[in-house]
């Protein structure tokens, strides 16, 4: 890929941006220029990893033929009205900015503007994450697939409709925090039974990745994949039972639909 790419905000999500695509090639170092709030980490950044670093959003903007904003939500639109009048129609702008629709970008830009939304999850950071993808009506499917195939550098993706976001939000956006806690949650009772503490953890987190990828390689419905270990009389079984008894699936639905109508409200919905 040849294409200029420009990155607003280089925290934790812009990083991780940067790393997957120079780790999988999708762009050298030498093709990103990036602007943040901090010129000294913008140095280390550049003479580390042979970035360029920009004095300001409209320089890190003014090339780019894809632009990143990894910026915080309420940063944005104010982000864009800086840079809007060097803008050409023809840059992707990628938005990371949970709560920040297109028609909020386009108040501010115009109709005119290429723009895609994608809202990506921590396990970016480790090559595993969950991201969807929102463009607006001037994108073009190449250009989609372009988008797509980066952020698959961070793991996976999916494009959805713009109705969709605040599901994503709830089943992907915060669900790390929950599989965090129920990790956490077994490794405790594998500490109460004797287990030192770190391989609680690993065994705990390790029952996770591998029940997960079997969800996404089996093509089997959890409900099927649960049932093999739940076998007649025995250990797990046991388990289940008690997960019924104290609503373990209705209390994440209710979490999850709770996160749901948050981020609704954040949106001002």
């Amino acid at each position: 890929m040849k294409q200029h790419i420009g990155l607003i905000g280089p925290g934790n999500m812009g990083l991780a941006i940067i790393n997957g695509l120079i780790n999988s090639q999708m762009a050298a170092a030498n093709q990103i220029t990036i602007f943040g709030r901090h010129p000294e980490q913008l140095q280390t950044l550049s003479q580390t990893m042979g970035i360029k670093a920009a004095e300001s959003e409209v320089q890190a903007a003014q090339d780019a033929d894809i632009l990143f904003l990894a910026v915080k939500p309420y940063v944005i639109l104010p982000v864009l009205e800086k840079i809007k009048a060097i803008l050409s129609p023809s840059t992707l702008i990628i938005s990371v900015a949970a709560g920040i629709t297109i028609a909020d970008m386009e108040t501010v830009l115009g109709d005119a503007h290429k723009i895609i939304r994608v809202m990506p999850n921590t396990p970016v950071f480790v090559n595993e994450g969950m991201c969807s993808l929102t463009e607006n009506r001037n994108v073009t499917a190449d250009e989609l697939n372009i988008i797509s195939t980066m952020f698959n550098s961070l793991g996976s993706t999916e494009v959805v409709p713009e109705s969709l976001i605040h599901a994503v939000v709830g089943a992907s956006g915060s669900a790390p925090a929950y599989v965090f806690m129920f990790i956490e949650a077994v490794a405790d009772a594998a500490v109460l039974s004797g287990m030192p503490r770190a391989k609680a953890y690993k065994f705990a987190a390790q029952a996770v990745l591998g029940s997960a990828k079997m969800v996404l390689e089996s093509g089997k419905h959890p409900g099927e994949l649960k049932d093999m270990v739940c076998s007649p009389g025995g250990t797990t079984i046991e388990a289940v039972k008690i997960f019924e008894e104290k609503a373990f699936r209705g209390a994440i639905i209710d979490a999850v639909t709770a996160c749901i109508n948050k981020s609704k409200q954040l949106s001002g919905e």
